[in-house]
């Protein structure tokens, strides 16, 4: 027996024989206390290119103090040093079964980082934080005259201190937000966003402690004002609340998360960069049935940025979190300097893209140019350089458009993927069920929503978050659609809506080939769907109902608003309810609509 079998045995792992792909099954036996260290010496003894990794069932905390630290280029959170548990690179295979185990996480820490592995499956296992990196509170009272609001603060689970009458939290292991930043009113009875709420960003003048344990924030109520009983819910500075996901996944490949529960994360829960053939089966992302806690993932429930091949989210559970069930996109860059004649330099325009590695050696490009937001040409990339976090230098095999201009747009063409969602419910969050933008073939189906934004948002961006692209052909069939676009801000439960930068058309056609089909929608709001500058579009066969619910936020709103639009068709709709518009197209729009066979309207 050798010296490692003997050391293993005694932090309570053991290598097993085993029959699968894995050479190696490693197996990870319960025990009380920090197993930080003990799963990081278990990955770095590792030798085989296949790895398993076995946990017997049972609870597992895992502290920041022996954590692997790497810099860390994360999209749409902070880049920065994080603190890694299970840090997976450069494997054939790499499997975690974890039998029902619960990891319980500590402090600023990043669950999982798996880079460039070939296959990878991990199932059967719970994530959660001892202690959620939010502040939340009742509303006891307040005052709009004098602007105060009165609160009592969770206690039990939650940590926070009032120091020179601020609040901060989560104060743990020396970290704090000292601002409560965005802040969103949640309805206490049905554990959602509030009707009608818009998020804030709080920052009072200062913070009063009361008697009984009651705080007052001193602060102009800006927008919308929390009802008494109301939940607030803050998640402190823009900039540093998301500090990693449960599960960032880089450069990999047969990619299959399976009954994996995430009830917090210190940001989205499921992340995907550069990667391909992508299955999330059977997950739940939702807070602890029995918890006082409203909120889950910091950020979205599940997030693809530039992948391809196919990405299946099926039978899954999405709730509670502070944003998207879905997104899916590509990356906009910008010209930068045109360097010659095949050689450019482009920009990152958002800083939660920094450092995203957005095209390699034979990606295929397609080039945008101002002010058509068409793909009016394809490149293929010789070379990549990069200069730092914000410019890459970009060499082509062919000549660049001899008009090329500073400030047009590129987009990658090779990585960008089918996206498939079925069977699965989300809802009782805030923003969006599902946010996509691929040109390739999209199917929504037979999912359960409800939204407090859009239901679906189809929204290329080339403005703002520079998130690409147009798409071509989707399908968003047989879903249940209830109590939708709740929030304080104008949504539809279909919402097509590009959003472009200055210099680039905005009356040109963007998005193609849409159908809406055979879906039933039961909501207190009149917006059903609202497009624009859509060429194809199918509304046909959906059962539309309208409640009585809550409260109408914007009675003048149509059902359909057709904005720049072609080859529209609504057919075989019926509709119950009382609104005072139904379609509504602009004079573009009408020069091919068809309205026709439909009931109630």
């Amino acid at each position: 027996m050798n010296h490692l079998f003997l050391k293993l045995i005694a932090i309570g792992v053991l290598f097993i024989p085993t029959t699968s792909k894995a050479k190696e099954v490693i197996e990870i036996k319960h025990q009380e206390g920090d197993m930080t260290t003990i799963v990081r010496k278990v990955i770095e003894k590792n030798t085989d290119k296949d790895l398993k990794i076995v946990f017997e069932k049972g609870k597992y905390l895992f502290l920041p103090d022996y954590a692997e630290n790497q810099y860390s280029y994360i999209t749409n959170h902070g880049n920065g040093l994080k603190k890694i548990i299970f840090l997976l690179e450069n494997y054939d295979s790499v499997e975690i079964e974890g039998n029902g185990a619960e990891f319980i996480f500590h402090g600023q820490v990043a669950p999982f980082q798996i880079k460039n592995c070939k296959k990878v499956t991990a199932n059967n296992f719970t994530i959660d934080w001892n202690i959620p990196f939010v502040f939340q509170s009742e509303v006891t009272a307040l005052n709009k005259t004098e602007d105060w609001i009165e609160v009592r603060p969770f206690t039990k689970g939650f940590s926070w201190k009032l120091e020179g009458e601020q609040i901060s939290f989560p104060d743990i292991d020396g970290f704090s937000f000292f601002e409560m930043g965005s802040t969103l009113a949640f309805d206490p009875k049905l554990k959602r966003v509030a009707h009608g709420a818009y998020d804030l960003r709080s920052r009072p003048r200062w913070v009063e402690k009361r008697p009984n344990g009651i705080l007052r924030i001193h602060e102009k109520l800006k927008r919308y004002t929390p009802q008494v009983g109301d939940i607030l819910n803050s998640k402190g500075e823009s900039e540093q609340n998301r500090y990693a996901p449960a599960f960032q996944t880089m450069n990999s490949q047969k990619i299959l998360f399976e009954a994996i529960t995430i009830h917090h994360a210190l940001g989205m829960g499921f992340l995907f960069e550069k990667s391909e053939d992508i299955v999330i089966s059977k997950c739940g992302i939702f807070v602890r049935p029995g918890s006082d806690r409203l909120v889950s993932t910091i950020a979205d429930a599940t997030h693809f940025s530039n992948c391809k091949g196919d990405i299946l989210i099926e039978n899954c559970k999405f709730q509670h979190m502070l944003d998207d069930g879905t997104n899916v996109h590509g990356t906009y860059v910008e010209i930068n300097t045109i360097v010659d004649a095949k050689t450019v330099i482009v920009e990152f325009k958002h800083f939660e893209q920094l450092g995203f590695e957005f095209t390699g050696k034979g990606d295929e490009m397609w080039i945008i140019q101002q002010p058509s937001p068409d793909r009016a040409s394809v490149n293929k990339v010789a070379d990549v350089k990069v200069i730092n976090d914000h410019f890459i230098q970009i060499a082509f095999e062919n000549n660049l458009p001899s008009n090329l201009k500073i400030g047009d747009n590129l987009e990658n063409k090779t990585w960008n993927p089918v996206f498939t969602m079925r069977g699965c419910t989300i809802n009782d969050h805030r923003a969006r069920n599902v946010i996509v933008k691929t040109p390739l073939k999209i199917v929504i189906e037979n999912n359960d929503f409800s939204s407090m934004m859009s239901a679906i948002q189809l929204r290329g961006d080339n403005y703002f978050w520079f998130e690409s692209g147009a798409v071509n052909d989707v399908t968003i069939r047989n879903n249940r659609f209830v109590h939708c676009a709740y929030g304080g801000g104008e949504a539809a439960i279909l919402y097509v809506t590009p959003r472009l930068g200055k210099i680039f058309d905005e009356t040109a056609l963007f998005d193609r080939n849409i159908r809406f089909e055979n879906n039933t929608i039961e909501t207190f709001g009149n917006r059903i769907i609202w497009a624009d500058r859509v060429d194809g579009l199918t509304i046909t066969g959906n059962k539309i109902t309208k409640t009585k619910e809550s409260k109408e936020l914007y009675p003048d709103a149509p059902l359909f608003d057709l904005i720049n639009c072609n080859s529209v068709e609504i057919a075989k709709n019926t509709y119950t309810g009382n609104a005072m518009k139904t379609v509504v197209a602009d004079a573009k729009s009408k020069q091919t609509l068809k309205v026709k066979d439909n009931t109630g309207f």
